[in-house]
């Protein structure tokens, strides 16, 4: 059911990293079926951003597409500020981006570990290091009317829990860190970074700023993988499927409506994280 602001609010808008394909595509167009206005963050797939942007278009108007590379902080920087020039406001930031490149404890090096480490944790930071300073200097404060009325910005008091009281910052993870093994080393310490992050980011934006992490299962096939053996592998978890694109996208709907969640990860896998796999599902 979209999401209906309150009368004189403006319609929530979200910003999604890697939005132009695959799991953030979905997770974009999930946020536009209910109600979000959405920024979709690209880097080199602007046809697909292009496409991604009609289709939000169609559910929610008023999404648009924005370049970044998340590997310079500089961009990174640049990226909150250059959506909200164009949109008006965000309310809203999910990291789904993510740099996955094969390494191992025999091949690591350092260059590995800072190209990931870049995307993958240090963008999500900035983003919500901006996204709070942006709320801040909308003047939304936690002090107000009672809980249920409006603020005199028309926009409803944060601690009433409507949806338009605080920004909120959402994480893609991984149950590989609660499973782990020695695969795709540096991209695992690059979640297992972010995942820490979580916390910290949680109690130093408090009350203007929620963070919460969502942590897929194998969610998505790729070239490491055939459709038999995706199959297979999507099957192996307690209760006999793994995440759907829809299952995360859902959860991370779920996470940027309840005001009562920040500073915890929500794992959407089955129940994978509780099965000990040796090997990355790539690989096995």
């Amino acid at each position: 059911m979209p999401l209906t602001p309150p009368p004189g609010v403006a319609v929530p808008t979200v910003l999604v990293t890697g939005a132009a394909r695959r799991l953030g595509r979905e997770i974009a167009l999930a946020l536009a079926q209910a109600g979000w206005r959405v920024a979709v963050h690209y880097r080199s797939s602007l046809d697909d951003a292009t496409k991604t942007v009609a289709d939000c278009d169609q559910l929610t108007r008023g999404a648009a597409a924005f370049y970044a590379n998340l590997d310079d902080e500089m961009a990174v920087r640049g990226l909150l500020p250059t959506v909200v020039q164009a949109m008006g406001h965000v309310d809203a930031v999910v990291n789904s981006a993510s740099t996955f490149e094969h390494d191992t404890n025999a091949s690591f090096s350092f260059a590995a570990m800072e190209k990931h480490m870049r995307s993958n944790a240090g963008a999500a930071i900035v983003l919500a290091q901006a996204l709070h300073t942006h709320i801040t200097a909308r003047g939304e404060l936690p002090a107000g009317p009672p809980q249920g009325q409006l603020a005199p910005s028309g926009r409803s008091d944060p601690r009433s829990g409507g949806a338009w009281g605080r920004g909120v910052v959402v994480n893609l993870l991984d149950q590989k860190l609660w499973n782990q093994n020695p695969d795709f080393f540096s991209y695992t310490l690059s979640k297992a970074a972010l995942e820490a992050a979580n916390t910290m980011l949680a109690l130093a934006l408090s009350p203007l700023v929620r963070v919460v992490g969502v942590a897929p299962g194998l969610t998505l096939t790729s070239h490491l993988l055939s459709d038999a053996k995706f199959e297979a592998l999507h099957k192996l978890s307690p209760l006999g499927r793994s995440s759907t694109a829809q299952d995360v996208a859902s959860t991370v709907l779920f996470a940027l409506q309840n005001q009562s969640i920040t500073g915890t990860t929500l794992l959407v896998d089955g129940g994978q994280h509780l099965m000990r796999f040796e090997r990355d599902f790539s690989l096995m």
